[in-house]
C-alpha cells in the first residue's frame, strides 16, 4: 500500500496530524486494536491549557503554567520546547472542539469552561468532560477522521519494523520508506510504502506488572525507532501514578490497576494512610497535590514504613460533588465492589507514563530522515524527568500541528524524492508448537515482574543490574521466537517489550543521582552533572 502519510497509531497525537494532513494528500493511519485502544481514550483527568482573557482564571497565565511545568520536570525540561506547547495550548482547545470535543462548561456561566486542578499546577486550568475527557477527544477526532476521503483508518494492523534505506544497503542515504505490517485478521505480512512516517504509537506502560496503561502500552514506537537506528533519550524516567485502586480480593493486575485521576485530588479528596492521617505533608507541604513522582514516592514510603498494603484516599471533602464530577470512577469502583461515598479508597501507584522516548526536535523530527514521532513515544523536552499532569494530551496535539508544517517544508508532495530501493518480501516461518507459546506467556510474565521489582519507584544499581542480567537471556529466547517462528501479535508485542525495558534499565544505569521520577538508594542527591538527557544510540 502507498500513501503520502504512513501514521503508526490512533490517539490524539496520530489522528490530529491524520486530519491535518489529509488536506494535503493521502493518509493512512494503521492501529494494531481498535481505534478506541488508546492512552489517549484512556485519559480520565483532562487537558491543560491557559485560555484567552476572560476565559481563564484571571490569576493564571502562560508563565505560571511554563513555571509549574519547569518545576515538576526537576531542571531537565527543554524550555524552549516547554514555552512553545504551553503558549500553543489555547489553538489546540480551539482545534478540539471544532473536531466535535465537548468541554464541560461552567454551571453559573456557560460560555466559560469549567476548569479543574491537578497535582503541581498552581491554578485551575485543566479543561475535561467529566472524568472520561480521553474518550471525548478520541471520539471526536475518529468520526473527524472517518469522514475524511483522504483518510484510510485500519485497524488490527501491527508494524513490525520500520523499512529505511540505510537498513537496505545504502550508506550516504538514510531515510523511512515505510514499515512492515503484519494483518492480524489475515495473518499477512504487507508493504506499507511512505516517505512520511510518523510515530504515535503511545507509551509503554505494560512492561509493568501494574500500569494504569491499556494492553496496548507495549512500547512498539519506541522499539522500531531504535532498530531503525534513531536516538532514544530519557528512557529512566517512567511515572508512576500515585492513586489506582487497589482491591486485594481481584484475581489478576487489571482491577488493582484501574486508574483514579488526580482531578480527584484536585478537586479537594486527601491522600491519607490506614490510621486516617494525612502523611503526605510529611513529604511536600504541598500534601496530597504535589507532583506526582514526590507523591508515588511518599505512598511507597509509607507502605514500606508501616507494612501496610496500600494508603487510602478520602473522598468526603468533594460530598455529592464527586458523583456528578466523577460519574465513571465512581460507577467502576461500585463495580468492583467499594462504595467511595462510604468508605476511602484504598490505591497504590502503578506504571503511567513514559517522560522519555524518541528524541526529536520540537518540529517532532527524529534523527532518520522522514521519520518523525509525536505524542507518548517521543521525547520533546516537555516533560523532563517528570511529567506535569494533563500535559501529555496537549502535547500530542501540539507536535501533530509543528510536524505537518516541518514535514510539508522539507518534504514537500510535488517535490520528486529519490527512487526506492526494492523492498525485500518478508519471509513467515513455521507455526509455533503449543509448548512455544507457554514459554512466550511466561515471559512476558517474567519480564513484567522483573521490571516491577527491581525498576520500580525506588531502584539500586544492584537491583538494576540484576534486571539487566536477566534481560539479556531473555532477549535471546525472544529472538529465537521471533526469527523461528509464524508472527503473532504476542510475540511482537514481547519482542517490544523487551528492547523498551532493557532501555529504561540501561537508561536508569547510566544516572548516578535521583532526579524527578528516577530515585535511586545508592545517588539520593540530584547532581548538577546530571542536568542533560540520557542518550541511547545505535551503532
Amino acid at each position: 500500500m502507498n500513501s503520502d502519510f504512513l501514521v503508526i497509531g490512533a490517539g490524539v497525537a496520530g489522528l490530529s496530524f491524520a486530519i491535518k494532513a489529509a488536506e494535503h494528500g493521502t493518509v493512512t493511519v494503521i492501529t494494531k486494536g481498535e481505534l478506541m485502544n488508546s492512552n489517549t481514550a484512556w485519559a480520565q483527568g483532562g487537558i491543560s491549557a491557559v485560555l484567552p482573557e476572560g476565559l481563564r482564571d484571571p490569576e493564571d497565565d502562560c508563565g505560571k503554567h511554563i513555571d509549574d511545568t519547569l518545576d515538576a520536570g526537576a531542571g531537565l525540561c527543554d524550555p524552549e520546547a516547554v514555552s512553545i506547547i504551553i503558549e500553543e495550548a489555547a489553538e489546540t482547545i480551539e482545534e478540539l472542539v471544532d473536531w466535535g470535543t465537548n468541554f464541560d462548561r461552567d454551571d453559573e456561566n456557560p460560555e466559560r469552561y469549567s476548569l479543574g486542578k491537578e497535582g503541581g499546577h498552581s491554578e485551575r486550568r485543566i479543561l475535561h468532560s467529566k472524568d472520561t475527557t480521553g474518550r471525548a477527544i478520541s471520539e471526536a477526532l475518529i468520526e473527524t477522521a472517518k469522514a475524511h476521503p483522504n483518510i484510510t483508518l485500519l485497524e488490527h494492523h501491527y508494524a513490525i519494523d520500520l523499512i529505511t534505506s540505510g537498513k537496505l544497503g545504502a550508506v550516504t542515504d538514510d531515510r523511512v520508506l515505510g514499515a512492515y505490517v503484519l494483518e492480524i485478521d489475515s495473518d499477512q505480512v504487507q508493504i506499507f510504502h511512505s516517505p512520511r512516517v510518523i510515530l504515535a504509537t503511545g507509551g509503554c506502560g505494560k512492561t509493568y506488572l501494574y500500569t494504569t496503561n491499556p494492553d496496548s502500552a507495549t512500547g512498539d514506537g519506541l522499539a522500531m525507532a531504535w532498530r531503525a537506528g534513531a536516538t532514544i533519550s530519557n528512557m529512566e524516567f517512567i511515572q508512576f501514578h500515585p492513586t489506582c485502586f487497589y482491591n486485594p480480593a481481584a484475581i489478576g493486575a487489571e482491577a488493582r490497576s484501574f486508574l483514579v485521576s488526580e482531578a480527584v485530588r484536585g478537586e479537594g479528596a486527601i491522600l491519607i494512610n490506614h490510621e486516617g492521617r494525612e502523611f503526605t505533608k510529611d513529604y511536600d507541604p504541598r500534601g496530597s497535590l504535589a507532583p506526582r513522582d514526590i507523591v508515588a514516592r511518599a505512598i511507597d514510603s509509607e507502605i514500606k514504613k508501616t507494612g501496610a498494603s496500600c494508603v487510602f484516599l478520602d473522598i468526603s471533602p468533594l460530598g455529592d460533588h464527586f458523583i456528578e464530577r466523577f460519574p465513571f470512577i465512581h460507577e467502576t469502583l461500585l463495580s468492583y465492589g467499594h462504595n467511595a461515598m462510604e468508605k476511602p479508597i484504598p490505591v497504590v501507584p502503578a506504571a503511567h507514563y513514559q517522560c522519555g522516548g524518541v528524541e526529536t526536535n520540537i518540529d517532532g523530527g527524529t534523527s532518520i530522515r522522514g521519520l518523525y514521532a509525536i505524542g507518548e513515544v517521543a521525547h520533546t523536552g516537555l516533560h523532563g524527568a517528570n511529567r506535569l499532569a494533563s500535559n501529555s494530551l496537549l502535547e500530542g496535539n501540539v507536535l501533530a500541528r509543528r510536524a505537518l508544517t516541518e514535514i510539508l517544508h522539507r518534504y514537500p508532495l510535488s517535490k520528486e524524492l529519490p527512487p526506492e530501493p526494492t523492498i525485500p518480501e518478508w519471509e513467515t516461518g513455521d507455526t509455533a508448537p503449543p509448548e512455544e507459546l507457554v514459554n512466550i506467556y511466561h515471559n512476558w510474565d517474567e519480564l513484567r515482574r522483573i521490571m516491577q521489582d527491581y525498576v520500580s519507584i525506588v531502584r539500586t544499581d544492584s537491583r538494576l543490574l540484576r534486571a539487566s542480567r536477566r534481560l539479556v537471556n531473555l532477549r535471546k529466547e525472544v529472538r529465537e521466537f521471533y526469527w523461528g517462528h509464524c508472527l503473532t501479535p504476542d510475540i511482537l508485542e514481547l519482542r517490544n517489550l523487551v528492547t523498551t525495558a532493557s532501555l529504561i534499565v540501561d537508561s536508569a544505569l547510566q544516572r548516578k543521582e535521583s532526579r524527578g521520577s528516577h530515585h535511586t538508594l545508592d545517588f539520593p542527591e540530584t547532581k548538577e552533572e546530571y542536568a542533560r538527557p540520557t542518550r541511547l544510540r545505535r551503532f
